[in-house]
C-alpha cells in the first residue's frame, strides 16, 4: 500500500522556523565563544556560570535544527498524523539543557563561595556581560514575535531562555560590580542567583512542553470555546460529547453533535463539514473528527 496523503508544510511556517534557527544558532555560538574566552582570563565565577548557560544554548540550538526539520516533514506511513510531536520533544530538550546549565552554575558558585570569593576586574568581563544582555534582549523580542506567528512551544521555550539569559547576564554584571565595591563574595552570590533563575525558566518550559508531549487535554476555557464554535454552525442542535488531546502543540478534537433526525444525508454531510471547517480554523486545533447523532430528548 502506498501513502497517498501529500500534505506539505506551510512555506510561511517553514520560513519562520528557518529565521528563528539562524537567529538562535548564530547568536548563541558568538556569545558562548566570547564569554568562554573572557571568563577563562578574568576568573569570574558569575561570568563562568553565564558561559555554561550559553554553551547549553548552543547544544539545544543544534537540537532545534534537527527537531524542527522533523516537524516540517509531511505525514507518512511511520507518522500518519504528522510529525508535530517532535516539536514539544525539542522544547523539552531545551528545558533539560537549561536545567543542566543551572546545576553547573550553582555547583561552581557554591564552590567559589566556600573558597571566599575573588575580586574580578571591571573592564572586559563587564563589557562582555553588558553586550550579552543587549544581544539576548534583541533575541528575546525577535523569537517571541516569531513564536506568536506559528504558535510554537519550542520557540516560546527558546524565547524564555533568551529572557533568562538576559537577566542572568545582568545579574552576573552586578556580581562583578559587587565584588569590587562591596565584597568578593558578591561574585559567587550573583552566580547562585543566575542558577536559580535558570532553574525557574527550565521548570516553566519543561512543564508546558511535557503537557504537549503527553497528550494532555484542553483546559476548561478552551473546551468551552471549542463547543461554542461548533454551536455557531447552523443546524447543530447540541454538542453532547467533546474530547480533545494535544498532538504536539495543537489539539485533535473528537466531538459528537446532535442534528435533526429528519435531516437528509446531504444536509447532515454539509453540516458536519461546516463544523469541521469551523473548528479547524481555530489556531489551537489541528484536526477535528465529528460524529453525528439524531437529536432527541434521550441523547
Amino acid at each position: 500500500m502506498q501513502w497517498t496523503r501529500k500534505e506539505h508544510p506551510d512555506p510561511g511556517k517553514s520560513q519562520v522556523y528557518r529565521t528563528a534557527l539562524i537567529i538562535t544558532l548564530v547568536g548563541n555560538i558568538l556569545l558562548a565563544v566570547a564569554k568562554g574566552l573572557v571568563s577563562y582570563y578574568s576568573d569570574s565565577i558569575a561570568l563562568y556560570a553565564d558561559t555554561v548557560n550559553s554553551v547549553s544554548d548552543v547544544i539545544y540550538s543544534v537540537a532545534m535544527v534537527i527537531g524542527l526539520w522533523m516537524v516540517l516533514q509531511p505525514p507518512d506511513l511511520s507518522h500518519p498524523q504528522g510529525h508535530s510531536r517532535f516539536e514539544p520533544l525539542v522544547g523539552l530538550i531545551v528545558a533539560i539543557m537549561m536545567g543542566i546549565a543551572g546545576y553547573e552554575a550553582l555547583r561552581s558558585s557554591i564552590a567559589r563561595f566556600l573558597s571566599g570569593g575573588s575580586l574580578v576586574s571591571l573592564d572586559l568581563p563587564s563589557l562582555v556581560l553588558l553586550i550579552s544582555a543587549a544581544v539576548k534582549a534583541v533575541m528575546f523580542f525577535l523569537i517571541t514575535k516569531l513564536a506568536r506567528k506559528v504558535s510554537s512551544p519550542t520557540l516560546r521555550a527558546t524565547a524564555k531562555d533568551n529572557l533568562s539569559d538576559m537577566l542572568s547576564s545582568a545579574a552576573a554584571f552586578l556580581g562583578i560590580l559587587g565584588s569590587n565595591f562591596i565584597h568578593p563574595l558578591m561574585d559567587p552570590l550573583a552566580g547562585s542567583l543566575v542558577a536559580i533563575w535558570i532553574f525557574k525558566s527550565a521548570f516553566e518550559a519543561g512543564k508546558e512542553n511535557f503537557k504537549f508531549l503527553t497528550g494532555a487535554g484542553a483546559d476548561e476555557a478552551l473546551r468551552q470555546k471549542i463547543i461554542d464554535t461548533a454551536m455557531t454552525v447552523q443546524g447543530v442542535g447540541r454538542v453532547h460529547h467533546m474530547m480533545s488531546d494535544y498532538v504536539g502543540p495543537t489539539l485533535v478534537v473528537d466531538m459528537h453533535i446532535n442534528l435533526p433526525g429528519d435531516a437528509t444525508l446531504d444536509q447532515v454531510h454539509e453540516i458536519e463539514d461546516a463544523v469541521v471547517q469551523a473548528l479547524e480554523a481555530m489556531p489551537e486545533i489541528d484536526r477535528a473528527y465529528i460524529h453525528v447523532e439524531p437529536f432527541n430528548e434521550e441523547t
